[in-house]
């Protein structure tokens, strides 16, 4: 039997949680292959025929499938997971949650969502209640749907030899449910909010955009992604793509810096597996000093000011 994975990539670039879904794909214990549905996606076949326990890279290159909608690519994962496929694996990116729901509504098997540990084959362990409790979860369907949380899992080990077999798909899904319209993507130097080791977030306890404008020049000297609560982001301190919780991104950092943030459950639920969590809250009954390593009971705006005098002066 077969393991699927579903290779998320953007603009020739394979997703960095993408190589999480591998290795934990490869707990499984089976082979593995790895879908690549997109259009001259000949660099990402590259990124991943370094990849080690591959067994097989199929590649759907084809224009139906060049901004990679889900109504396009669930129809192929069908007719792929009709060969002796056992597990269908995506990352529980926003790509992901798009993808297998459908394709788990159409073949009428469940799918398990948010998976952070593999006990056996059969057997997972995923959150539930904001990240409260761990559900223990035994899937008896021939083919189990699975989106993957990257945070999780380690990233598949890299080879130098790139050997792995290659075949092209040859089938074309023609749909008119959807159609590409435009994107917008924000770049920049900041390393993004999924994938960096030092993410400073702000709560609405930081008060106003001014005081979130000065975490920015806070994280360009430490290299740091930004991120905001729930609340701050309803509240319109800051932007939408910079929500860390249950309802916005997962993140696990090695160092998570919470400003102004309560520490409600849904914002934990996104950022509880942090290697280290720094809070700073005027509230010294706050719940995010429940989990925090280390907390600090002060005043936001007094502390922000004595933290950029400090970084100005050393010059970091």
């Amino acid at each position: 039997m077969t393991v699927l994975v579903i290779a998320e990539h953007h603009h020739g670039r394979l997703g960095a949680a993408t190589l999480n879904t591998l290795g934990a794909a490869a707990q499984l214990g089976q082979k593995i292959q790895v879908l690549v549905a997109g259009l001259n996606c000949q660099t990402i076949v590259e990124s991943l025929q370094c990849i080690v326990g591959i067994e097989e890279i199929l590649v759907a290159d084809h224009i139906c499938y060049q901004h990679l909608l889900p109504e396009a690519i669930a129809p192929l994962i069908v007719h792929l997971a009709q060969k002796n496929v056992s597990h269908i694996l995506a990352p529980a990116t926003t790509f992901g949650k798009n993808l297998l729901p459908r394709v788990a509504a159409v073949m009428n098997f469940a799918q398990i969502s948010d998976i952070i540990a593999i006990e056996n084959a059969d057997t997972y362990r995923r959150p539930i209640y904001a990240g409260n409790a761990i559900a223990t979860i035994k899937s008896k369907d021939p083919i189990k749907i699975m989106t993957i949380r990257p945070t999780a899992f380690p990233l598949a080990l890299k080879s130098e030899k790139n050997s792995t077999k290659m075949t092209l798909i040859d089938f074309v899904v023609q749909q008119d449910q959807s159609r590409f319209v435009s994107e917008q993507e924000q770049t920049g130097e900041r390393p993004d909010l999924t994938s960096a080791a030092i993410v400073i977030a702000g709560g609405r306890g930081l008060g106003d955009k001014q005081n979130f404008s000065r975490l920015e020049n806070i994280a360009n000297h430490l290299q740091a992604a930004i991120g905001a609560s729930r609340a701050a982001v309803d509240a319109g301190l800051a932007p939408n793509d910079w929500q860390v919780g249950q309802t916005g991104k997962i993140v696990a950092p090695k160092l998570y810096i919470a400003l102004g943030i309560s520490g409600a459950i849904q914002h934990l639920a996104g950022m509880r597996e942090s290697k280290m969590i720094f809070a700073v809250n005027k509230d010294p009954e706050a719940p995010i000093f429940q989990i925090a390593d280390y907390g600090l009971v002060a005043d936001i705006t007094d502390f922000l000011t004595e933290w950029e005098n400090y970084l100005n002066k050393r010059g970091k």
